[in-house]
C-alpha cells in the first residue's frame, strides 16, 4: 500500500487542487501533517478523503510524524502546493514494483506552473542539479520504501534543507528521477523575484554543504 504524506500550514488554497490531481484511484491513503493551520486547511483535506493528524510546526518535523501516522509499505511525500502530472500512478506503480527498488528511492521532474521564460531556465538549471549532484528538492516528490526510510533514519526535526539532508544520506547512485512532472506553485518566485529567490535558496544550500547549522540558515531563508 502507498501512503501520501502531505505537509500543511495555512495551505487551504493549494491542497484541494494537489489532492484532486492525484486522482481518484489511490492505492492507499493520504496522510495530512498539518502544523497548526489558521485557515480551512483541515476542512479541505476531509473533505477530500484524507486523514489529518496534528504535528509540531516545522517541514521536517511534519513529515516525520505524517511518516509514523501512515500505513503503507511505500511512502510519497509531497508538497501542497506541488500537482502531480496524471501519468505519475503508473510510473510509481512500476518503481515499487521493482525489488531492487526496495533499497532506492525515486522523485519527479521539476516544473513550475508558470509560462515566463524563466521558469522553463530554472527548470533546466533543476534538471541539471538533479542529474549531475542527485539534489531533487521536496518539491520534486519523494518515492521510497518505508524500510528504507526508516533505515535511513528518516526526516529529521531540522527548520530547513530537511529534503537535502535526506536524499544526500539516499546518495545518488540510488536515486530515480521519474519522468512525470511534479508541478510547483510559482508563487513564491513572482513574489520574491525570481533571480532573487533563486540566489537565495542556492546560498542556502551553499551554507549546508559548508557546514553552516540549518538553524543559522533559516534565519536567512526567511
Amino acid at each position: 500500500m502507498l501512503s501520501i504524506v502531505i505537509p500543511t500550514l495555512n495551505a487551504a488554497e493549494s491542497l484541494a487542487a494537489t489532492v484532486a490531481a492525484l486522482g481518484g484511484d489511490v492505492a492507499g491513503e493520504i496522510v495530512i501533517a498539518d502544523g497548526g493551520s489558521m485557515d480551512k486547511t483541515r476542512q479541505v483535506a476531509l473533505a477530500a478523503g484524507a486523514r489529518v493528524v496534528e504535528a509540531r510546526r516545522g517541514r521536517g518535523t511534519q513529515l516525520a510524524t505524517g511518516a509514523a501516522a501512515a500505513q503503507g509499505d511505500w511512502l510519497l511525500f509531497l508538497h501542497a502546493d506541488t500537482r502531480l502530472d496524471p501519468g505519475w500512478a503508473p510510473q510509481a506503480a512500476g518503481f515499487m514494483a521493482d525489488p531492487a527498488n526496495a533499497t532506492r528511492a525515486a522523485a519527479f521532474a521539476f516544473a513550475l506552473d508558470d509560462n515566463d521564460p524563466r521558469a522553463r531556465r530554472l527548470e533546466r538549471a533543476v534538471a541539471w542539479r538533479c542529474r549531475v549532484l542527485g539534489l531533487p528538492y521536496g518539491d520534486q516528490g519523494l518515492l521510497i520504501a518505508r524500510g528504507f526510510y526508516e533505515a535511513l533514519g528518516g526526516y529529521r526535526p531540522l527548520p530547513l534543507m530537511e529534503d537535502v539532508d535526506l536524499v544526500r544520506r539516499i546518495g545518488r547512485a540510488r536515486l530515480t528521477m521519474l519522468p512525470a512532472r511534479a508541478v510547483t506553485s510559482a508563487e513564491r518566485w513572482r513574489r520574491e523575484g525570481w533571480y532573487r529567490r533563486s540566489a537565495r535558496n542556492l546560498a542556502c544550500l551553499s551554507l549546508w554543504f559548508l557546514g553552516v547549522p540549518p538553524a543559522a540558515i533559516a534565519r536567512l531563508y526567511r
